[in-house]
């Protein structure tokens, strides 16, 4: 009978330790909602390429405190009712801890409010809207990638240096990404001595710009703005080169998700020139880089791009936050990741704990053939601006 009671009490010992371990290692469920088909799916792809990549690294390390990453994709097709179906889902259903991945700012803005509802983090690594961390801000959302305002603020005052004449014609997506870089872009050139010479807003998935060329033809500009991504600006450049308006005078400039490692190929040459800025270039030349860019281009057969970079390194942030707030709590981890710094492939970022945008050092990069060469840099502290959040 002693004997029985010992064994029984063994075998209750070995049950608690086995439930002991299988808890401590629940996976952390990050749940990526991003656009895996449609317009935007070049940026969906290097998302979760990123997300993979890091995911594969930090799991093969030992995890978070032993516990690993899981990855939950759903595609939004950058579309904001999709994306808040989606969202609602990973929470509700699979019970996600974090939220990442929206590119469309619609949708991140819409998912937003659904994080802050569910008492959950959502971190962008793509969407520009200044909006997302300036007037409708949230607690519980962060952006580890450069804005509207930072790109345009970088990238307009090296155009107006180093690209002969003034005249600037806009066009971008007609939906909240799209409208507000452009209103940047032209609030920045006007500043700075630039004439507004007129603007354009197709819809998202335009096929046919030609409206929009005869537009562009009749302004005359030096230079054409795009807030365009994606399958879209593949559509307006080639259109731009097949009407002649690409004869070497007429110079192309933008958003730093319009032309990518993604879509470049795809424009037959048509790209050659454009410039924008961005919180990351595949040239930057630090170990860090260098390492990320190797282990990209071997587990995918593809180069990264700054959306790949930027959701890459979003998943060492979570690491630190988690690592430091003792797990998933909402609001240790959202105290964790205020004013947290962290390495990434380009740098140092900083999360500022007022509006929760990263500050990101940028750089100018020029298309060159079918890739990016860094012609200009400017510090995150001159290009990041004031804090517009009043939230929190």
């Amino acid at each position: 009978m002693i004997k029985s009671k010992l064994l029984g009490a063994s075998a209750i010992a070995v049950v608690t330790l086995v439930v002991g371990s299988a808890q401590a290692a629940d996976p952390i469920k990050v749940g990526v909602v991003t656009p895996l088909s449609g317009s935007y799916a070049p940026i969906g792809k290097q998302v979760r390429w990123g997300a993979e990549l890091a995911v594969k690294e930090i799991n093969a390390a030992g995890g978070v405190n032993g516990r690993p990453f899981e990855l939950l994709f759903e595609d939004e097709e950058a579309n904001p009712p999709v994306a808040v179906r989606k969202a609602e889902k990973l929470l509700q259903q699979d019970k996600v801890d974090l939220l990442t991945g929206t590119v469309n700012s619609g949708s991140t803005l819409a998912v937003g409010q659904i994080a802050e509802r569910n008492d959950r983090i959502l971190v962008t690594t793509v969407s520009y809207a200044p909006s997302i961390t300036g007037a409708q801000c949230s607690p519980n959302v962060f952006r580890v990638n450069a804005n509207a305002f930072m790109q345009s603020t970088a990238l307009t005052s090296w155009l107006i240096k180093n690209v002969p004449g003034k005249r600037y014609f806009f066009i971008g997506p007609d939906y909240e990404m799209g409208r507000s870089t452009t209103a940047a872009f032209q609030a920045d050139i006007k500043r700075l001595g630039g004439s507004d010479e007129g603007s354009s807003f197709p819809p998202l998935g335009a096929k046919d710009f030609t409206p929009y060329i005869g537009q562009i033809r009749a302004a005359r500009p030096d230079v054409i703005m795009t807030a365009t991504a994606g399958n879209d600006t593949v559509r307006l450049l080639t259109q731009l080169k097949e009407y002649g308006l690409l004869n070497g005078k007429l110079r192309l400039a933008g958003a730093a998700g319009a032309v990518t490692q993604e879509n470049i190929s795809a424009m037959g040459g048509a790209a050659e020139g454009f410039l924008s800025a961005a919180g990351y270039s595949i040239d930057i030349d630090t170990p860090a880089n260098k390492k990320f860019v190797a282990a990209f281009k071997k587990e995918f057969q593809a180069e990264p791009d700054l959306f790949g970079a930027d959701t890459y390194s979003l998943f060492y942030l979570f690491k630190q936050a988690i690592e430091k707030a003792g797990g998933t709590d909402t609001a240790k981890l959202r105290a964790a990741m205020e004013n947290a710094t962290w390495d990434t492939p380009q740098g140092k970022k900083t999360i500022r704990k007022g509006d929760h945008q990263a500050v990101v050092d940028m750089v100018v990069v020029e298309v060159k053939g079918k890739d990016f060469s860094t012609v200009g840099k400017v510090p995150g502290e001159e290009a990041v601006g004031p804090d517009k959040c009043d939230r929190f």
